[in-house]
């Protein structure tokens, strides 16, 4: 309970904290977005950092040297956690936008850091919105910004694998980007499995080889999401036995 007490009040202490900061940011980016853009990065991921070990985690990561260093990516994760997202967005190498549902879009002050940094908000059920978020995340990726999807569209009830949702492929597809399978072990014995109690967890976090689109044929791309999965399944299986 104790750690989940000092996980919260240090996320409150950061975004009220971190309201100035938002101004100097704004600022800077006024003269150099980018330079803008890298900064707020680092702080979120910073921030990140200091609630995994606050909470406990002790991460091993795996792979992370295949994800490319010279152009944005299409990150494809299964998600059983909001620390699925606090975990894998403190290891990002380059400005990376989440695709994350609309209900976050309400917090107050962290809203304004996840527009910041590229986030889109996906409003479930609309399929209307979801395609101008897919529209827009394209267009992100032809500007350089990596995107992380879950494209099981939704936590999973327990830690097996749901079916990846082939639509949220189509940011690879239409951009020729690679997809980088991401699979994450454990995350909901963190908090989620006994809220609010945060048990200290091991996590491990493994990139797959990249799947380029523009090698696959015409069948294989139609089925993008599947081939996916069926890489991160394979690890999650794998790393079993790390745990």
């Amino acid at each position: 309970m104790l750690r989940f007490i000092c996980a919260v009040l240090f996320a409150i202490c950061f975004l009220i904290l971190g309201i100035p900061v938002l101004g100097i940011e704004y600022l800077i980016g006024k003269k150099n977005p980018a330079k803008r853009d890298l900064s707020s990065l680092r702080i979120v991921q910073w921030a990140f950092r200091v609630i995994c070990r606050i909470c406990g985690v002790k991460l091993t990561v795996i792979g992370h040297e295949k994800v490319p260093a010279d152009q944005p990516v299409l990150y494809a994760a299964n998600h059983n956690s909001y620390f699925d997202i606090i975990i894998s967005y403190a290891l990002c190498p380059g400005l990376t936008g989440y695709i994350a549902k609309d209900d976050i879009e309400k917090v107050p002050l962290l809203n304004i850091w996840m527009r910041r940094l590229y986030c889109l908000f996906l409003k479930r059920g609309d399929m209307k919105q979801s395609l101008k978020v897919i529209l827009k995340a394209i267009e992100y990726v032809k500007n350089g910004i990596s995107i992380c999807i879950f494209p099981e569209g939704t936590r999973g009830k327990d830690s097996s694998l749901g079916e990846f949702k082939e639509g949220s492929m189509k940011i690879a597809e239409k951009t020729g980007c690679p997809v980088i399978p991401v699979a994450i072990s454990d995350t909901r014995r963190i908090l989620l499995d006994h809220m609010p109690i945060v048990k200290p967890t091991h996590v491990i976090l493994e990139y797959g080889d990249p799947i380029w689109p523009n090698e696959l044929s015409r069948e294989e791309k139609k089925a993008l999401g599947a081939i996916t999965h069926d890489v991160i399944a394979g690890i999650l299986e794998k790393n079993r036995e790390l745990l």
